[in-house]
Protein backbone atom coordinates (compact mmCIF):
# COMPACT_ATOMS: atom_id res chain seq x y z
CA UNK A 1 0.00 0.00 0.00
CA UNK A 2 1.48 3.49 -0.63
CA UNK A 3 1.60 5.64 1.81
CA UNK A 4 -0.25 8.85 1.61
CA UNK A 5 0.43 11.97 -0.46
CA UNK A 6 0.92 15.37 1.11
CA UNK A 7 -1.22 16.54 -1.81
CA UNK A 8 -4.35 16.78 1.20
CA UNK A 9 -8.00 18.88 0.66
CA UNK A 10 -6.24 22.45 1.22
CA UNK A 11 -4.31 21.60 -2.25
CA UNK A 12 -5.45 23.54 -5.08
CA UNK A 13 -5.50 21.81 -8.31
CA UNK A 14 -5.71 23.31 -11.70
CA UNK A 15 -7.11 20.89 -15.13
CA UNK A 16 -7.07 22.36 -18.66
CA UNK A 17 -10.01 21.35 -20.86
CA UNK A 18 -11.88 21.10 -17.70
CA UNK A 19 -15.18 22.30 -18.56
CA UNK A 20 -16.67 18.97 -20.70
CA UNK A 21 -16.13 15.54 -20.62
CA UNK A 22 -13.36 13.82 -18.76
CA UNK A 23 -12.05 17.50 -17.56
CA UNK A 24 -15.43 18.29 -15.63
CA UNK A 25 -15.80 14.78 -14.44
CA UNK A 26 -12.36 14.79 -12.43
CA UNK A 27 -13.33 18.89 -11.37
CA UNK A 28 -16.49 17.88 -9.90
CA UNK A 29 -15.28 14.76 -8.55
CA UNK A 30 -11.98 16.31 -7.00
CA UNK A 31 -14.07 19.28 -5.16
CA UNK A 32 -16.19 16.71 -3.65
CA UNK A 33 -13.34 15.29 -2.12
CA UNK A 34 -12.22 18.98 -1.14
CA UNK A 35 -9.54 20.35 -3.26
CA UNK A 36 -10.29 23.28 -4.51
CA UNK A 37 -10.13 23.53 -8.05
CA UNK A 38 -9.51 25.60 -10.86
CA UNK A 39 -11.47 24.49 -14.09
CA UNK A 40 -10.17 25.95 -17.37
CA UNK A 41 -11.96 25.77 -20.34
CA UNK A 42 -12.68 28.03 -23.59
CA UNK A 43 -16.41 28.16 -23.83
CA UNK A 44 -17.85 30.53 -22.11
CA UNK A 45 -21.51 28.70 -22.02
CA UNK A 46 -19.47 25.41 -21.11
CA UNK A 47 -17.86 27.61 -17.80
CA UNK A 48 -20.91 28.84 -16.87
CA UNK A 49 -22.65 25.77 -16.84
CA UNK A 50 -19.77 24.40 -14.89
CA UNK A 51 -20.39 27.40 -12.77
CA UNK A 52 -23.70 26.52 -11.70
CA UNK A 53 -23.54 23.52 -11.34
CA UNK A 54 -20.84 24.46 -8.36
CA UNK A 55 -23.42 26.43 -6.80
CA UNK A 56 -25.82 23.72 -7.03
CA UNK A 57 -23.25 21.43 -5.16
CA UNK A 58 -21.69 23.89 -3.17
CA UNK A 59 -18.38 23.07 -4.47
CA UNK A 60 -14.55 25.07 -4.42
CA UNK A 61 -14.42 24.98 -8.46
CA UNK A 62 -13.73 28.27 -9.90
CA UNK A 63 -13.97 28.40 -13.60
CA UNK A 64 -11.62 30.98 -16.03
CA UNK A 65 -10.69 31.46 -19.63
CA UNK A 66 -7.86 29.27 -20.88
CA UNK A 67 -6.76 28.14 -24.37
CA UNK A 68 -3.61 26.15 -23.96
CA UNK A 69 -2.63 27.37 -27.05
CA UNK A 70 -1.91 30.48 -26.77
CA UNK A 71 0.73 31.46 -24.81
CA UNK A 72 -1.01 34.78 -23.46
CA UNK A 73 -4.05 33.01 -22.35
CA UNK A 74 -2.14 30.30 -20.29
CA UNK A 75 0.00 33.45 -18.41
CA UNK A 76 -3.29 34.75 -17.77
CA UNK A 77 -5.09 31.83 -16.25
CA UNK A 78 -1.63 30.38 -14.45
CA UNK A 79 -1.85 34.21 -12.58
CA UNK A 80 -5.06 34.04 -11.74
CA UNK A 81 -4.77 30.99 -10.11
CA UNK A 82 -1.48 31.91 -8.30
CA UNK A 83 -3.27 34.90 -7.27
CA UNK A 84 -6.32 33.55 -6.11
CA UNK A 85 -4.84 30.53 -3.97
CA UNK A 86 -1.27 31.48 -3.62
CA UNK A 87 0.40 28.22 -5.25
CA UNK A 88 -1.07 25.29 -7.58
CA UNK A 89 -0.29 21.95 -5.96
CA UNK A 90 -1.27 19.84 -8.82
CA UNK A 91 -1.59 20.66 -12.76
CA UNK A 92 -3.27 18.39 -14.54
CA UNK A 93 -3.12 18.70 -18.26
CA UNK A 94 -6.30 17.14 -19.92
CA UNK A 95 -7.12 19.54 -22.80
CA UNK A 96 -6.75 17.44 -26.12
CA UNK A 97 -8.21 17.38 -29.57
CA UNK A 98 -8.44 14.22 -32.22
CA UNK A 99 -8.39 14.71 -35.95
CA UNK A 100 -9.56 11.07 -37.69
CA UNK A 101 -7.93 11.13 -40.94
CA UNK A 102 -5.44 8.33 -43.24
CA UNK A 103 -2.05 10.46 -43.47
CA UNK A 104 -2.02 10.31 -46.97
CA UNK A 105 -5.02 12.36 -46.70
CA UNK A 106 -3.92 14.75 -43.69
CA UNK A 107 -3.87 18.03 -44.08
CA UNK A 108 -0.55 19.31 -42.45
CA UNK A 109 -2.40 22.38 -40.90
CA UNK A 110 -4.26 19.93 -38.70
CA UNK A 111 -1.50 17.70 -37.97
CA UNK A 112 0.18 21.36 -36.27
CA UNK A 113 -3.43 21.96 -34.54
CA UNK A 114 -3.04 18.31 -33.31
CA UNK A 115 0.09 19.11 -31.65
CA UNK A 116 -0.42 22.17 -31.09
CA UNK A 117 -3.05 21.46 -28.31
CA UNK A 118 -1.78 18.06 -27.36
CA UNK A 119 1.97 18.53 -26.97
CA UNK A 120 3.19 22.13 -27.37
CA UNK A 121 0.20 23.47 -25.23
CA UNK A 122 0.76 21.30 -22.42
CA UNK A 123 4.43 22.09 -22.29
CA UNK A 124 3.15 25.41 -22.46
CA UNK A 125 1.10 25.43 -19.22
CA UNK A 126 3.28 23.21 -17.53
CA UNK A 127 6.39 25.75 -18.03
CA UNK A 128 3.96 28.46 -16.45
CA UNK A 129 3.37 26.33 -13.52
CA UNK A 130 7.18 24.89 -13.06
CA UNK A 131 8.76 27.89 -11.76
CA UNK A 132 6.93 27.48 -8.50
CA UNK A 133 6.33 23.90 -8.13
CA UNK A 134 10.44 23.43 -8.48
CA UNK A 135 11.13 26.47 -5.94
CA UNK A 136 9.12 24.87 -3.32
CA UNK A 137 10.17 21.37 -4.12
CA UNK A 138 6.85 19.85 -4.23
CA UNK A 139 3.89 19.21 -6.83
CA UNK A 140 2.34 16.86 -9.24
CA UNK A 141 1.40 17.29 -13.01
CA UNK A 142 -0.20 14.52 -14.47
CA UNK A 143 -0.48 14.26 -18.30
CA UNK A 144 -3.45 12.88 -19.85
CA UNK A 145 -2.32 10.39 -22.34
CA UNK A 146 -4.37 7.03 -24.05
CA UNK A 147 -3.87 3.39 -24.92
CA UNK A 148 -3.19 5.54 -28.63
CA UNK A 149 0.57 6.71 -26.87
CA UNK A 150 1.24 2.73 -27.00
CA UNK A 151 -0.83 1.45 -30.13
CA UNK A 152 -1.81 3.20 -33.14
CA UNK A 153 -4.72 2.54 -35.43
CA UNK A 154 -5.71 3.44 -38.98
CA UNK A 155 -7.48 6.79 -38.92
CA UNK A 156 -5.87 7.93 -35.73
CA UNK A 157 -1.82 8.67 -36.81
CA UNK A 158 -2.13 12.24 -35.93
CA UNK A 159 -3.72 11.92 -32.49
CA UNK A 160 -1.57 8.65 -31.52
CA UNK A 161 1.58 10.52 -32.20
CA UNK A 162 0.34 13.31 -30.58
CA UNK A 163 -0.39 10.90 -27.66
CA UNK A 164 3.20 9.06 -28.58
CA UNK A 165 4.73 12.37 -27.96
CA UNK A 166 3.39 13.11 -24.76
CA UNK A 167 4.54 9.93 -23.66
CA UNK A 168 8.03 11.08 -24.46
CA UNK A 169 7.88 14.35 -22.90
CA UNK A 170 6.49 13.62 -19.90
CA UNK A 171 8.92 10.11 -19.08
CA UNK A 172 11.66 12.67 -19.49
CA UNK A 173 9.72 15.46 -17.42
CA UNK A 174 9.43 12.84 -14.72
CA UNK A 175 13.49 12.27 -14.77
CA UNK A 176 14.49 15.85 -15.17
CA UNK A 177 12.10 16.89 -11.78
CA UNK A 178 12.57 13.38 -9.57
CA UNK A 179 15.51 15.95 -8.11
CA UNK A 180 12.99 18.93 -7.37
CA UNK A 181 10.53 16.52 -5.67
CA UNK A 182 7.75 16.93 -8.64
CA UNK A 183 5.90 13.95 -9.60
CA UNK A 184 5.30 13.51 -13.22
CA UNK A 185 2.50 11.24 -14.12
CA UNK A 186 0.95 9.35 -17.27
CA UNK A 187 -3.00 8.50 -17.47
CA UNK A 188 -3.66 6.10 -20.28
CA UNK A 189 -7.53 5.56 -20.65
CA UNK A 190 -9.19 3.43 -23.52
CA UNK A 191 -12.22 4.62 -25.37
CA UNK A 192 -14.57 6.29 -22.35
CA UNK A 193 -17.57 7.76 -23.82
CA UNK A 194 -17.57 12.07 -23.65
CA UNK A 195 -18.59 14.90 -26.11
CA UNK A 196 -14.69 14.70 -27.42
CA UNK A 197 -16.33 12.08 -29.54
CA UNK A 198 -18.42 14.50 -31.21
CA UNK A 199 -15.73 17.59 -31.17
CA UNK A 200 -13.48 14.67 -33.04
CA UNK A 201 -16.21 14.34 -35.71
CA UNK A 202 -16.72 17.91 -36.47
CA UNK A 203 -13.19 18.46 -36.73
CA UNK A 204 -12.51 15.61 -39.01
CA UNK A 205 -16.10 16.09 -41.28
CA UNK A 206 -13.84 17.36 -43.90
CA UNK A 207 -12.18 14.21 -44.33
CA UNK A 208 -15.57 12.23 -43.70
CA UNK A 209 -17.55 13.93 -46.37
CA UNK A 210 -14.33 12.26 -49.53
CA UNK A 211 -14.24 9.14 -47.39
CA UNK A 212 -16.50 7.12 -50.52
CA UNK A 213 -14.15 8.76 -53.01
CA UNK A 214 -10.85 8.07 -51.33
CA UNK A 215 -8.36 4.97 -52.37
CA UNK A 216 -9.10 4.01 -49.20
CA UNK A 217 -12.66 4.28 -48.82
CA UNK A 218 -12.28 0.45 -47.50
CA UNK A 219 -10.18 1.98 -44.56
CA UNK A 220 -12.56 4.70 -43.76
CA UNK A 221 -15.32 1.71 -43.76
CA UNK A 222 -13.33 -0.42 -41.77
CA UNK A 223 -12.57 2.28 -38.97
CA UNK A 224 -16.43 3.18 -38.73
CA UNK A 225 -17.44 -0.49 -38.31
CA UNK A 226 -14.45 -0.90 -35.55
CA UNK A 227 -15.46 2.43 -33.87
CA UNK A 228 -19.12 1.23 -33.58
CA UNK A 229 -18.48 -2.25 -32.04
CA UNK A 230 -15.98 -0.07 -29.62
CA UNK A 231 -18.41 2.54 -28.64
CA UNK A 232 -20.83 -0.23 -27.96
CA UNK A 233 -19.26 -2.17 -25.84
CA UNK A 234 -19.05 -1.85 -21.88
CA UNK A 235 -18.20 1.60 -20.97
CA UNK A 236 -16.04 2.96 -18.38
CA UNK A 237 -17.51 6.57 -17.25
CA UNK A 238 -15.71 9.62 -16.96
CA UNK A 239 -16.26 9.03 -13.28
CA UNK A 240 -13.94 6.39 -12.66
CA UNK A 241 -11.38 7.83 -14.76
CA UNK A 242 -11.60 10.54 -12.24
CA UNK A 243 -11.21 7.67 -9.47
CA UNK A 244 -7.75 7.27 -11.17
CA UNK A 245 -7.16 10.59 -10.89
CA UNK A 246 -7.61 11.09 -7.37
CA UNK A 247 -5.91 7.72 -6.96
CA UNK A 248 -2.39 9.27 -9.10
CA UNK A 249 -2.94 12.29 -6.66
CA UNK A 250 -2.59 10.66 -3.52
CA UNK A 251 -0.08 7.69 -4.13
CA UNK A 252 2.99 8.38 -2.30
CA UNK A 253 4.62 8.25 -4.77
CA UNK A 254 2.86 7.38 -7.79
CA UNK A 255 3.53 4.95 -10.23
CA UNK A 256 4.49 6.86 -13.40
CA UNK A 257 1.45 5.75 -15.39
CA UNK A 258 -1.89 4.40 -14.46
CA UNK A 259 -4.39 3.06 -17.09
CA UNK A 260 -8.21 3.30 -16.80
CA UNK A 261 -10.29 0.91 -18.74
CA UNK A 262 -10.01 -2.73 -19.51
CA UNK A 263 -9.36 -1.75 -23.17
CA UNK A 264 -6.22 -0.01 -22.14
CA UNK A 265 -5.23 -2.71 -19.90
CA UNK A 266 -5.20 -4.97 -22.57
CA UNK A 267 -3.11 -2.94 -25.12
CA UNK A 268 -0.54 -1.92 -22.59
CA UNK A 269 -0.32 -5.98 -22.33
CA UNK A 270 -0.60 -7.21 -25.68
CA UNK A 271 2.20 -4.17 -26.78
CA UNK A 272 4.54 -5.87 -24.01
CA UNK A 273 3.90 -9.41 -25.36
CA UNK A 274 3.41 -9.51 -28.76
CA UNK A 275 6.11 -8.28 -31.51
CA UNK A 276 4.85 -5.64 -33.64
CA UNK A 277 3.93 -8.17 -36.53
CA UNK A 278 1.99 -9.95 -34.09
CA UNK A 279 0.44 -7.11 -33.15
CA UNK A 280 -0.35 -5.51 -36.55
CA UNK A 281 -2.07 -8.47 -37.81
CA UNK A 282 -4.16 -8.88 -35.04
CA UNK A 283 -5.55 -5.17 -35.72
CA UNK A 284 -5.99 -5.99 -39.67
CA UNK A 285 -8.14 -8.69 -38.73
CA UNK A 286 -9.92 -7.31 -36.33
CA UNK A 287 -10.99 -4.45 -38.54
CA UNK A 288 -11.52 -6.72 -41.51
CA UNK A 289 -8.13 -4.92 -43.03
CA UNK A 290 -6.20 -8.44 -43.36
CA UNK A 291 -6.40 -9.00 -47.21
CA UNK A 292 -5.58 -6.62 -50.35
CA UNK A 293 -8.14 -4.07 -51.33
Amino acid sequence: MSAASDLHQSSSVLITGATDGLGRAMAVFLAANGYRVFAAGRSAEKRASLDRLAAERNLRIETLDMDVSDDASVSRGVGRVLDRAGRIDVLINNAGVAYVAVLEELRLDDLRKQYETNVIGVLRVTQAVLPAMRERRSGRILNMSSIAGKIASPLMGAYASSKHALEGLSDSLRLELAPFGVRVVLIEPGFIPTNMSNASLDLSAAYAAKAEKSPYAAVYRSFRDSWKKTTSAPRTTPEDCARVILRAILDSPPRPRYTVTPHARFGVLAKRLLSDRMLDKRILHSMGLDKPL
